[in-house]
């Protein structure tokens, strides 16, 4: 296989950014003040003691796990620098803002920040959870692609806070913490692919990917502040979780389905207009826009929990069909979805939505999927178990936004 530097991908319209935006406080760095810390002290090694990490610890809120060999700065870019104090080499890199870690992987792959936003009911810790699973397997091995996770971090908590308790114990996850409790902990990955040209040798193009779930009730003031809304403002792509059964003309077709329906308007900060109109405003702040310029931020709008809807759509209609899985996004399929999504919104009253996102995004895709498969049973993952069905889509759409992921059309189109 071809050995070569990782692509380096961009969004079209976007221009690509030198910096690297930090994904834990979200600032953006410049490569040449990234910083190092040092190796320290291990076996037989003598290199510098632990100290405590003010930086790291006014992050967390806590000074435990904040004792640390010391971070220092180093000339040039290189990824290894002499630690000053020991002179022992080390790679390892940190934030010069907030002195997480900042991971190889991610320093050297083209970071994309992935923003997942809904309200308090939408199932974002539910869409991500399923979502990595089947990146790590079935569509991961459709694609010809690895997800390696950059750090041990993400590893602990995808494992502890969203496979376990979902995919192992079938236990729903509990709605997200607000970040007013504490800082949350993002999940960076490594995504690659091996893409095999007609003509030319197989290559790897990686993706360093940022997946950051927020609570509902941070988006629910103008007035949130910024430590709320920073990673919005970082973000390249936003994926927007919409729950059906906030919008009044759907639900009618499923009050037998869902038991005990919430009625809609009972909390307007749920609306999923109201939702999308405050991430706007954040993005607008960002990208210095005016006012009906429409942003550069790809945006996808997903139903969720289409399972409910299903029986009650026509057999003809394109979210009924599954996805074909061929390793590339099928155009035409996608026009499909994106157009029944759309006769739905109107159907259901909330054509405003549509409108809305036309005039505020160049570039807006809408979705339909299920990350369940089925309607949950008090607290539990229903009889079936995991059945997730098009949960993908929204983000092979940015993948093929960013590059990494060729589209066809089928029908000739």
């Amino acid at each position: 296989m071809m050995t070569r530097p990782l692509a380096r991908v961009g969004i079209p319209g976007v221009p690509s950014r030198r910096e690297i935006t930090c994904p834990y406080c979200f600032a953006p760095v410049a490569p040449q003040r990234i910083l190092f810390r040092c190796r320290g002290q291990a076996g037989r090694r003598q290199g510098c003691a632990p100290v405590l990490d003010r930086e790291l610890a006014e992050y967390t809120g806590s000074t435990a796990g904040a004792s640390l060999p010391p971070v220092f700065a180093a000339p040039g870019r290189r990824g290894r620098a002499d630690c000053p104090g020991c002179g022992l080499p080390t790679g390892n890199r940190a934030c010069p803002h907030c002195h997480n870690p900042l991971p190889s992987a991610y320093c050297d792959s083209p970071g994309r920040i992935v923003a997942l936003v809904g309200a308090k009911n939408a199932g974002k810790s539910t869409y991500i959870a399923v979502l990595l699973h089947e990146l790590m397997n079935r569509v991961g091995t459709e694609l010809d692609a690895s997800l390696v996770a950059c750090d041990d971090r993400t590893i602990e908590r995808y494992k502890r806070d969203f496979a376990r308790p979902l995919l192992e114990e079938r236990r729903l996850l509990p709605t997200t913490a607000s970040a007013a409790t504490g800082p949350r902990e993002p999940l960076v990955y490594l995504l690659t692919r091996t893409r095999r040209g007609r003509f030319s040798r197989p290559r790897n193009d990686s993706l360093a990917l940022v997946l950051f779930d927020t609570a509902g009730e941070d988006l629910r003031s103008r007035e949130v502040t910024d430590l709320h809304l920073r990673y919005l403002e970082a973000a390249d792509a936003i994926v927007f979780l919409v729950d059906p059964l906030e919008l009044p003309g759907a639900r009618a077709g499923v009050r037998d389905a869902v038991p005990g329906p919430r009625a809609a308007g009972d909390d307007p900060d749920s609306e999923p207009l109201n939702v999308i109109a405050r991430v706007t405003e954040a993005l607008r702040q960002r990208h210095g826009t005016r006012p009906g310029e429409p942003l550069p931020v790809p945006v996808a709008v997903a139903l969720t929990k289409i399972d409910v809807l299903r029986p009650a759509l026509l057999r003809q209609s394109a979210l009924h069909r599954s996805r074909s899985g061929r390793g590339v996004l099928d155009l035409d399929d996608r026009d499909a979805v994106d157009e029944q999504v759309r006769a739905l919104l109107h159907d259901w009253q909330a054509g405003q939505l549509d409108t809305y996102l036309g005039q505020q995004y160049a570039d807006h895709a809408l979705f339909g999927l299920s990350a369940l498969g089925g309607v949950p049973d008090r607290g539990r993952v229903g009889a079936g178990g995991v059945r997730p069905y098009r949960a993908e889509d929204p983000l092979l759409w940015l993948l093929y936004r960013f590059g990494m992921l060729d589209g066809v059309r089928p029908g000739g189109g």
